[in-house]
């Protein structure tokens, strides 16, 4: 067998080596840190671009960010340029949008979720009736939560006995209610709210990291908080402007990256990491960081299929199907984040998850990013990402779906909207669950890797490093303590943490 051995000072500038495995966000998030801290970092990447999920294309004259589209928690990168020394103002602008969200129900109603919290329950008492006394407690009661039993779970790898010590932990167990652990998200709604149209709204934060309002307990009922009380925000640029900046960033401070070069294998010896190879050449470093889904981690990384086989017990989180339009004119009644919910919300997360197909009458997601940049789409015209949940990847026939669904959500928002969306749509690019997962390398297309859908998944998810490997760990959406672009960012520094 063949010996791999590396020599700190033979190695470039003599730093201890370092390497990271995908340039997502969580991946360029590890690669500063890491640099900050000293190391001699190589990130090696698969696409031929840095931000995974987190970037974006052009058709037509349309500007579209492919993946996510939703900013909240800028702190956490504004914390990596102030780690860094460097002024985030040269690299990055941002400003808070005051409505989160415009909500269109089937019934004709409409409501502004404002990110001023009394607004914001004085809209939902006008329009659907909803006692504002009771959003204004359940806000605080989500900050509370959030402040408290989050900045455990969520700042602290849940696999280490020293954060059970940690003398947060009282306050967490203090704020953490008997109901949070015995109800489902939807059972805590309608205890908390008489109006089901705040119900529902309130229902749809589940889907923040690809779970079942229904099924997922009422711990994630602090998910709001991120949104309503924080505030929504938007990256000047689109969203493509936070995978710049921090590949911009990580370039400052000497990152190598290597696109277009899979890493193949992590190399091992006696329990400990030596390195990777990609293209069939050997990089060695004593510190291996993966940003892959961990499915992959243990079939193809580190050739482990019993271990991978685990994974797969875990139930996936919810997936995507989206449309990228250009629209040929504007629409003055739609926002920059615009949800338009389905009637029956039951039925479609009961298709979602138990019957793993698509609903007839999904909910739909519209981002328009040039009502906030007018230069995002051509002069009088809108560029829409339209996106629906969609179950994870079990070998659908997508391109017969995604037809099916195109006309049931022409239809859904030509009724809601009193005009023929589809005469509107001159340019479109269609991304499903199955062309996620084979430009991500997110199993199935899994959005979140593992859905939250039990009171005890956070514990049950990856932890932030390999048990069996020293010098092995893991960041990203597939590993504590979750998906999207805030939870990706805090992994990065708790793995940091961890390397400490």
């Amino acid at each position: 067998m063949k010996s791999y051995r590396y020599n700190h000072s033979a190695y470039k500038t003599g730093k201890t080596p370092a390497i990271v495995i995908g340039a997502g966000v969580g991946g360029l998030a590890m690669a500063i840190r890491l640099a900050i801290k000293g190391f001699e970092v190589d990130v090696f990447e698969r696409n031929n671009y840095p931000g995974g999920k987190l970037s974006m294309f052009e058709r037509d004259g349309y500007m579209f960010d492919a993946g996510p589209s939703l900013f909240t928690q800028p702190a956490n990168i504004i914390e990596l340029f102030q780690l860094a020394g460097e002024p985030i103002d040269e690299y990055f602008q941002f400003s808070k949008v005051p409505i989160a969200c415009r909500y269109f129900y089937e019934d004709g109603k409409i409501v502004n979720a404002y990110t001023e919290k009394e607004l914001f329950a004085k809209e939902l008492q006008s329009v659907v009736g909803e006692d504002p006394q009771a959003v204004i407690d359940y806000l605080k009661t989500a900050e509370k939560a959030y402040t408290s039993i989050g900045h455990i779970f969520l700042h602290f790898s849940l696999h280490k006995l020293s954060t059970w010590f940690n003398k947060r932990i009282f306050a967490a167990i203090g704020a953490t209610k008997l109901e949070f652990l015995t109800l489902s998200m939807h059972q805590y709604h309608q205890k908390k709210f008489k109006s089901p149209h705040t119900v529902q709204l309130f229902n749809r934060f589940a889907t923040y990291n690809g779970s079942n309002p229904y099924e997922a307990p009422a711990m994630l009922s602090m998910i709001p908080h991120l949104e309503q009380n924080e505030g929504t925000f938007y990256p000047q640029g689109g969203m493509i402007s936070i995978t710049n900046a921090l590949y911009n960033l990580a370039l400052k401070l000497g990152v190598q990256f290597h696109f277009s070069n899979p890493v193949e294998k992590i190399v091992h010896e006696n329990g400990k990491a030596m390195g990777v190879i990609a293209l069939g050449k050997n990089h060695l470093a004593p510190l291996v960081i993966t940003n892959s889904d961990v499915f992959y981690l243990y079939k193809d990384l580190i050739q482990q299929p019993k271990e991978a086989a685990k994974t797969l017990k875990r139930e996936r989180s919810s997936s995507a199907l989206i449309f990228y339009w250009g629209m040929k004119k504007e629409f003055p009644q739609l926002l920059l984040h615009n949800i338009f919910f389905t009637e029956n919300y039951a039925a479609e997360f009961k298709n979602l998850f138990d019957t793993k197909t698509m609903y007839h009458d999904p909910t739909v997601y519209v981002n328009i990013t040039a009502k906030q940049e007018p230069g995002q789409a051509p002069l009088g015209k809108e560029n829409w990402f339209v996106m629906i949940n969609a179950p994870a990847d079990e070998g659908h026939d997508w391109e017969k779906i995604q037809q099916e669904v195109k006309k049931s959500v022409i239809q859904k928002l030509s009724n809601i909207l009193g005009e023929d969306i589809g005469a509107a749509i001159e340019t479109e690019h269609i991304l499903n669950p199955k062309g996620i997962e084979s430009e991500t390398k997110s199993y199935k297309g899994s959005l979140y890797g593992t859905s939250s859908n039990s009171t005890f998944a956070a514990f049950l998810r990856h932890p932030n490093f390999s048990t069996t490997i020293e010098g092995l760990f893991c960041t990203g959406g597939s590993v504590h303590p979750g998906g999207g672009i805030p939870l990706s960012l805090k992994s990065a520094k708790i793995v940091s943490e961890l390397i400490d």
